[in-house]
């Protein structure tokens, strides 16, 4: 497991995950007012510039779109959550949602601190008053109906529901899995300007493993959320096996 500094104000805790993953462009104007005068989002366009080969492709068919957003929408199920030693109440199938955008400094000579940068645009949980909480501890979290189950022929069923937004996602995971005990990494997640949250959430996770989700994975999107306008890269990715720590910081 990756080192965190000293100095968390929190302390999570998850173990056991189960979840699928989807990757999207979007578009910044949408969700300019969440975004800290302190950040910038990435974008398709500085990351093909890099060569990154997706974005090469992704940029080669859709020329206009290099000024989008580069996200990820996941919902994930975990055996172990806690913030503090307190967990949810999980609902049957409950799970959390969680919408994150590629984030750098605005300033090109800022210290963002250990950790991908991520910028935490969306995080719902199915109980309310774990979300309430998660605000009187400082972080940022709102609700929603949030699901994901297994079906017996292996297929994973996610789905979000809010008043503004629908997701629906499937997969089934297939092929090998890479990663495994020597896979470990950090992230960063800063809080949405709209928030009252102002500390920043250092995650570090260590035997992360990933399979490629089969042909007959679909996401669907919905509502008059800016999320439900995002475009979809595939491919799903079905994520498991790792564990997390992690603390607020201010």
């Amino acid at each position: 497991m990756p080192a965190l500094p000293a100095g968390a104000t929190t302390r999570w805790v998850v173990g056991d995950p189960h979840e699928i993953v989807t990757y999207l462009t979007f578009d910044p104007a949408s969700v300019a007012g969440k975004l800290p005068p302190s950040l910038r989002f990435v974008t398709v366009e500085e990351l093909a510039t890099d060569g990154v080969p997706w974005a090469v492709e992704y940029l080669a068919a859709h020329p206009a779109h290099g000024g989008r957003g580069v996200a990820f929408l996941e919902i994930v199920r975990t055996g172990v959550f806690t913030i503090d030693g307190r967990a949810p109440r999980w609902p049957e199938d409950g799970a959390m949602g969680l919408w994150c955008a590629r984030v750098e400094p605005a300033n090109a000579g800022t210290d963002l601190g250990p950790g991908r940068p991520l910028l935490v645009l969306e995080l719902w949980m199915p109980d309310r008053d774990y979300v309430a909480y998660m605000l009187r501890k400082g972080h940022h979290a709102s609700y929603g109906d949030v699901t994901l189950r297994r079906a017996p022929d292996g297929t994973w069923h996610g789905s979000i529901r809010t008043p503004d937004f629908a997701a629906a996602g499937e997969c089934l995971p297939t092929g090998p899995a890479s990663g495994g005990p020597g896979s470990a990494g950090t992230q960063a997640f800063f809080p949405p300007l709209t928030s009252a949250a102002k500390g920043v959430v250092r995650l570090a996770f260590a035997g992360h493993r990933v399979q490629e989700c089969g042909a007959s994975a679909s996401w669907h999107l919905g509502g008059t959320h800016p999320l439900a306008s995002a475009l979809l890269l595939p491919p799903t990715t079905f994520q498991y096996g790792y564990d997390l720590v992690g603390g607020a910081y201010p």
